[in-house]
C-alpha cells in the first residue's frame, strides 16, 4: 500500500492490485456489468484456474458485491459508489466516497471556504437575491470530482490504457447491446486502436442481441462489422449462429462451446440436494418475469391468472423483478387473486433457488429468449417450466416431455398449461425426472467449468498452465 497526493489529499493506493496473483500466466480481461450474477456465475468458471483475471465494468453497470473478490475496475462516479471497497480487489477511476468526505471536510476548512459560506448566510439573512447562487452551490463538488486516481480521463480512455499497460491474452465482452460489454469495448478499440492487444471474445446474450436487432438496417449492419471483427463468438443457442452466417459471418468465428448457458451451467450435485419433496406436492408458482419490456410481456399473464383461478387454486404465487409498469396491473386484479401474491424485491440467485426449490411451476412465457438460465435451474430443481415455444427453446425441450408450452402474448394458452400444471400430478413428476437427466447432459457446471478452461487455454497457445 502507498500513498499519493492528490488536491493536497493522500489517497491510498494498492499495489498489489496490479501484481498478477499467477505471474506469467495468461491474462483474462471481462467487460461487462458489475451488479449482474450472469457476469459473476461466469467468471467463476475460472475461480480454480491459474488464469489473471479482471473484470471492467461499464460506467453505468453497478457494482460487485463485497465478497466477490475478483479484481475489479469501477469507473463509476464517486456518488454511484459504496463505501469501504476494499481496495485490494477494486480500483476506481474517481476517489472513493470516503475520500470525497475528506476532501469536503478539508476544503471547508479553509478560509475561502468559510468566507464563501459567511457571505451566504449574511446576504440569506438580509433577503438579497445574490444569496441564491451561493446557496445552491455545491462546495468543493468540481474540486472533488477533478481528484481522479487516474488522472482526468474518460471511462473509455482508462479502459484502453488498462489494456494497453496491462495487454491481455483474452478480452471477454459479456453480452453486445443494451448497455453490455460489447458494443462499448467495440468503440473503444476502434477510438485507440486497440485490435492487435488479445483476442476478443464476444459472448452474446440469449435472443435479446440478435432476435429483433437484426431486422433494423442500420444495426445489422454494426452487428455485422462488430461479430467479423472479434475473434471468437458465444452463444447459449445455435440460432445466434445461422443469424449471424446468414450476414456473412464465417465459421471460424463460432467458439467451439456452443451452445453454452451464459451462466456457465448449474451446479446439479449442489441444487439437486435442495429439494425436499416432489414438485407435485407442492402449490407455489414462481413468476419470473413479472415486467414489460421488449422481450417479455407480463400483462397476458394477469390476464391467465384471470381465467384459469378456479381452477388452480389453492395456490401461492411468488413473483419477482416487478416493474413500475407492471404494478398497478398488479393491484388491479381481483382481490381473491392478490391475496395470493406474494411480490419480491431484487433477490441473489442463491435465494431464487431456494424458491424454486419449493415450487411446482415456474412460468417464464416470453416473446424473445435464448435458453433461459432460469429453465436450466428449474430443471436441476425439479419444477416445472411454462415457457413459449420460440426456436432457440423448442430446439433443447419438448413440450409435455420437458415443458409446457403458452406463447406469451395468448392468456388463454397460459391459462391452460397453469391448469395442466396444477392439476396432473403425473406430468409433473415425470417432467422433473426427464429434466433431472436432461440438464445433467446439457447444463453440468462442473463439465461446462473444465471445457471452459480448456478453451481458454487454446485461445492462447497454451495448453498446460
Amino acid at each position: 500500500m502507498k500513498l499519493v497526493a492528490i488536491n493536497e489529499l493522500e489517497i491510498k493506493v494498492n499495489l498489489d492490485f496490479e501484481k498478477d496473483q499467477y505471474p506469467q500466466k495468461p491474462r483474462i480481461l471481462f467487460i461487462g456489468l458489475g451488479s449482474s450474477t450472469h457476469t459473476h456465475a461466469w467468471i467463476d468458471l475460472l475461480a480454480d484456474s491459474d488464469f489473471n483475471v479482471r473484470l471492467f465494468v461499464l460506467p453505468n453497470g453497478g457494482v460487485p458485491p463485497d465478497g466477490w473478490k475478483v479484481r475489479t475496475y469501477l469507473p463509476q462516479i464517486t456518488e454511484q459508489l459504496p463505501e469501504g471497497l476494499d481496495v485490494s480487489n477494486r480500483k476506481t477511476l474517481y476517489c472513493l466516497p470516503e475520500e470525497f468526505r475528506a476532501i469536503k471536510t478539508k476544503m471547508q476548512s479553509h478560509f475561502p471556504h468559510r468566507f464563501l459560506v459567511f457571505l451566504k448566510n449574511l446576504l440569506n439573512r438580509l433577503g438579497l437575491p445574490l444569496g441564491l447562487p451561493l446557496l445552491s452551490y455545491d462546495f468543493g463538488k468540481s474540486e472533488i470530482l477533478q481528484a481522479n486516481q487516474q488522472g482526468d480521463v474518460s471511462p473509455e480512455a482508462w479502459l484502453a490504457k488498462v489494456i494497453q499497460e496491462w495487454k491481455p491474452d483474452i478480452i471477454h465482452t459479456l453480452g453486445l447491446f443494451d448497455g453490455q460489454g460489447g458494443m462499448y469495448y467495440y468503440r473503444v478499440r476502434k477510438q485507440f486502436g486497440l485490435e492487435n492487444i488479445g483476442k476478443w471474445v464476444l459472448q452474446l446474450r440469449g435472443g435479446s442481441d440478435l432476435a429483433l436487432n437484426r431486422f433494423i438496417p442500420d444495426i445489422a449492419g454494426q452487428i455485422k462489422e462488430v461479430a467479423q471483427e472479434s475473434d471468437q463468438i458465444i452463444s447459449d443457442n445455435r440460432q445466434n449462429v445461422q443469424y449471424l452466417k446468414q450476414m456473412g459471418v464465417s465459421d471460424d468465428h463460432f467458439s467451439s462451446l456452443i451452445p453454452v448457458p451464459g451462466t456457465g451451467g448449474v451446479d446439479v450435485a449442489s441444487l439437486g440436494k435442495i429439494r425436499k419433496s416432489k414438485a407435485s406436492e407442492s402449490r407455489i408458482i414462481i413468476f419470473s418475469k413479472a415486467y414489460e419490456s421488449i422481450w417479455s410481456k407480463s400483462l397476458p399473464v394477469f390476464e391467465a391468472l384471470k381465467i384459469c383461478w378456479d381452477r388452480i387454486t389453492p395456490c401461492t404465487i411468488h413473483l419477482f423483478n416487478m416493474y413500475p409498469e407492471t404494478r398497478p396491473w398488479f393491484y388491479a386484479l381481483p382481490d381473491f387473486i392478490r391475496e395470493n401474491c406474494v411480490v419480491h424485491d431484487r433477490v441473489s440467485r442463491d435465494e431464487f433457488f431456494l424458491f424454486l426449490a419449493q415450487a411446482r411451476v415456474l412460468l417464464i412465457p416470453s416473446l424473445v429468449d435464448g435458453v433461459p438460465n432460469s429453465l436450466y435451474e428449474a430443471m436441476a430443481l425439479g419444477a416445472l417450466p411454462i415457457v413459449s415455444p420460440l426456436d432457440t427453446i423448442c430446439s433443447v425441450v419438448e413440450n409435455e416431455k420437458n415443458v409446457l408450452f403458452a406463447r406469451n402474448l395468448y392468456p388463454e394458452e397460459i391459462a391452460d398449461a397453469l391448469s395442466r400444471a396444477m392439476t396432473n400430478n403425473n406430468l409433473v413428476d415425470q417432467a422433473a425426472q426427464n429434466n433431472f437427466e436432461m440438464v445433467t447432459k446439457l447444463a453440468n457446471r462442473s463439465i461446462i467449468e473444465s471445457r471452459v478452461v480448456e478453451y481458454y487455454k487454446s485461445l492462447t497457445g497454451k495448453t498446460s498452465l
